[in-house]
């Protein structure tokens, strides 16, 4: 991007700054050649299966050469319209501070327009670095729609779910890809058995299901160790197969059909529908599939730029894979009964049908004699293998794109809590869920089982993935009145070009609901229900908390004692509040009136913006006078962060305290403070200039006998040391020396000795219930929803890493 600005600055930059400008072409060419093995796996193993999914039903007795040429042309110019020209071209240029997807739109108008739903927005969120587009003026119009949009929850709630209906589409996606792309890969067994032993194209797809599910099985139990660990192959791994693809399209447009070129003239494709009519709408199914795997080129933005994911695709993919369709037409033109098994019967072959002599056409007997079949064979089976490769590459970038987007969703607050794993420590973004893992898996196999077709499987895909593009254009529309502030009749006129062709295509999926297209309809309506009710009632929650959170007042008048008994020591109270007290802090004191002597009021929240950088992910700020003792911080993060275990959130967590001290006594950044109903607020660093420093140490029996802790409490945490794998590092916290404001030195000896004195964690351990006068389905949602995920997903204590001896957990029943 620098080498970007240069340009811009210097008529010729390549004589100004010759060093930038390489290196500039260098990174790109480089994060060019990466992106083929991420980005675009599942786009270029589309012709495994693009013409067998799209001549099927009663298209299937209009075969024709006229009939090859315009769904060659269909094909040519879905790929110019809708990867090239929306994408490439459009979409790539509406990132998310380098983020990309639907959830990055979405944030972009959260954002932008304040459409969320849950109530816990602040000004200090606004000046967070990566919140660069929330500051730009609005026309009358736009400002006009953005208070139209802030004002009716009905239109806000309609936007999040079809939100969440594209995050469940691409999660449905997770479950189809693998299937059909490892399915489509492994047919090829099927055609040798047809060709080399006269039988039956479906004679062995007992076996070959059998061996899909096997590598399904691996590839879904190699998944927790990163793809970090494989990445260096998926590039050279898709590279080749693009090469084999185009080169063995060029060896089929010259062999078989060199006047194929003529159906990328738009008049073929009018000609198809004028010799098919209505069956040839209803392929239009089979033909969306040559472009699925296009919303990666948008979704994987984070991980490359806009400018090397242009050239790769302009570069390489785009080309190959015309040549390769071409090539497919060209040979199904003389070759009009190898419809069904298309690609691998376009291979060149030198082996004519018969020639072994075999009565059986048994799986094991094609193993047996696989040496002699490669020996005689040199180009199929090298294909063969690089395409199952290719096929497990564009599987394994698919189910890494649902961890993301699963993660994004639960960042949201619309996905129970669930074990994240950050499987690099060097790769930001990359991360398994295990439960997810294994739900995928099965459901996966069950589709494999089931259908064992990719007809029925590219029926299902086409749906999933159509949805999600059709999504993706709708929020782009308004994301052009909103971030770019351009006229509505542009934002219209995207939205009916690019709505219109899709809305063609997605009505032609419709059509094949009932012949495999239901699965993802039942899968997104499964996730959805889960994700809306999820969302629903933690929303329920947080108001209740709102609503019935202490007054300042109250806690004023009890004094700096609080009227209890202050306990030496730290208390961590959780709230998902920002601002007040919560009630489960009066309902503490209530039933045991003491308390630790420094208290602390700890959020974790997440912004809609990609990633919070460790300068700016504490906010901290002071409930009532200094003498009570008592903080608030809270913790940010962005829908893409990773909340790490290793983090030692409770020394960051002191420092950030003892810095906001001192920067409040210095009052030298009072700009940055934010003004609430408790006091003021300030962003502090974690790697700030810190008023204590940290000293590492070892506890030993010295170190303990010298300890103000109870000898019972030292011998429980010593037991619980022994016991913990990898118990926490233990540290130190000592006053700078030199000249100290008397208050200052007095507080920070408090917190100290608090800290010395032991920390503990006080969580709310709610139990949700709906009010008696509430509506039925409000009942069903919370009572029997909302409750039934409480109790099954990971628990908020456990979620945060919190250790278990230090852990108070305070019932309460929350009426919403």
């Amino acid at each position: 991007m620098e080498a970007d600005r240069l340009e811009t600055a210097s008529p010729n930059p390549r004589q100004r700054h010759p060093v930038s400008w390489l290196k500039f072409c260098r990174d790109t060419a480089l994060l060019a050649y990466q992106s083929l093995g991420v980005v675009y796996g599942d786009l270029s193993t589309s012709p495994l299966y693009v013409y067998k999914s799209t001549f099927v039903g009663n298209l299937h007795h209009s075969q024709s050469e006229e009939a090859i040429l315009g769904v060659l042309s269909l094909i040519f110019w879905t790929i110019t319209l809708i990867p090239l020209l929306k994408y490439v071209f459009i979409l790539l240029s509406a990132d998310d501070n380098g983020e990309g997807g639907t959830f990055a739109l979405y944030s972009l108008l959260c954002r932008h327009a304040r459409v969320g739903l849950l109530p816990n927005q602040q000004a200090a969120d606004e000046e967070l670095s990566a919140y660069k587009y929330g500051h730009s003026s609005h026309g009358v119009r736009m400002s006009q729609l953005k208070t139209f949009l802030e004002k009716h929850t009905k239109l806000r709630t309609a936007l999040l779910l079809v939100v969440l209906f594209g995050a469940c589409m691409v999660i449905g996606d997770g479950v189809l890809v693998p299937a059909i792309s490892v399915l489509s890969s492994m047919s090829g067994l099927q055609v040798r058995a047809k060709n080399l032993y006269d039988g039956s194209l479906y004679r062995c797809s007992g076996e070959v299901v059998i061996l899909a599910c096997v590598l399904l099985v691996g590839l879904f139990a190699l998944q927790h160790y990163g793809t970090q660990k494989v990445a260096f192959m998926f590039a050279p791994i898709v590279i080749l197969w693009l090469l084999s693809i185009g080169s063995i399209g060029i060896y089929n447009i010259i062999v078989w059909n060199p006047r194929v070129y003529r159906a990328l003239s738009p008049y073929y494709v009018y000609k198809f529908f004028e010799i098919t009519g209505k069956d040839g709408w209803t392929s239009l199914g089979g033909v969306l599939l040559c472009i699925t795997g296009t919303e990666a080129m948008f979704a994987d933005l984070g991980h490359f730029t806009p400018v090397s994911i242009r050239v790769a695709f302009i570069g390489v993919i785009y080309p190959c894979l015309v040549l390769q369709y071409m090539g497919q037409a060209a040979f199904l033109s003389k070759n009009l009964s190898n419809i069904p098994t298309s690609f691998y019967n376009s291979i060149p072959s030198k082996i004519s049908t018969g020639l072994l002599g075999y009565d059986s056409a048994s799986f094991l007997l094609i193993l047996t004699h696989s040496c002699v079949i490669i020996s005689t064979e040199p180009v199929f089976w090298p294909v063969f293998v690089i395409a199952t490769l290719a096929a497990i590459v564009a599987s394994q970038a698919v189910i890494s794109a649902t961890f993301s987007i699963i993660k994004q969703c639960h960042a949201l607050g619309c996905f129970p809590r669930v074990k994240i794993v950050h499987t690099s420590s060097w790769i930001r973004g990359q991360i398994y869920i295990p439960e997810v893992n294994w739900i995928l898996m099965v459901l996966c196999i069950a589709v494999t089982v089931g259908f064992q077709d990719t007809t029925l499987i590219g029926n299902a895909f086409g749906i999933a993935f159509m949805s999600v593009i059709f999504v993706t254009t709708w929020l782009m529309a308004i994301v052009i009145i909103f971030i770019w502030q351009k006229r509505i009749i542009l934002a219209f006129a995207f939205l009916l070009f690019f709505g219109s062709i899709e809305s063609f295509y997605l009505s032609a999926t419709v059509m094949k609901v009932p012949q495999g297209g239901w699965v993802p309809i039942v899968l997104s309506g499964v996730f959805m229900l889960v994700m809306y009710t999820w969302h629903y009632g933690t929303r329920k929650k947080y108001l209740f908390d709102l609503q019935n959170k202490v007054s300042m007042k109250w806690i004023l008048d009890l004094g700096p004692s609080l009227g209890i008994a202050r306990v030496p020591g730290i208390g961590l109270i959780y709230s998902e509040l920002v601002t007040g007290v919560p009630a489960i802090f009066s309902h503490f004191v209530t039933n045991l009136p003491a308390f630790h002597r420094v208290l602390i009021f700890v959020c974790i929240k997440s912004v809609p913006v990609p990633y919070v950088s460790d300068e700016e992910r504490y906010l901290v700020g002071r409930i009532g006078p200094k003498e009570y003792r008592m903080y608030r911080c809270i913790v940010r993060y962005g829908y893409k962060d990773v909340q790490k275990d290793s983090d030692d959130f409770e020394d960051r967590l002191i420092i950030s305290i003892a810095e906001f001290i001192r920067m409040e006594a210095d009052d030298s950044q009072s700009s940055s403070y934010e003004s609430t109903y408790d006091g003021r607020m300030a962003v502090v660093g974690t790697q700030a200039r810190s008023s204590l420093s940290l000293v590492p140490y070892e506890q030993d029996e010295a170190m303990q006998s010298t300890s103000s802790k109870p000898p019972t409490l030292q011998s429980l945490q010593s037991l619980h040391g022994r016991e913990s794998p990898q118990p926490n590092k233990r540290v130190r916290f000592e006053l700078p020396e030199g000249h100290m404001d008397l208050t200052v030195k007095d507080e920070l000896m408090d917190l100290i000795e608090a800290k010395d004195a032991g920390v503990a964690y006080v969580m709310g351990h709610s139990k949700i219930k709906a009010r008696k006068r509430s509506s039925f389905f409000k009942k069903l949602a919370i009572d029997i929803g909302y409750s039934f995920l409480r109790k099954n997903c990971r628990g908020p204590s456990v979620a945060l890493n919190i250790p278990h001896i230090s852990l108070i957990e305070v019932g309460m029943i929350y009426y919403v």
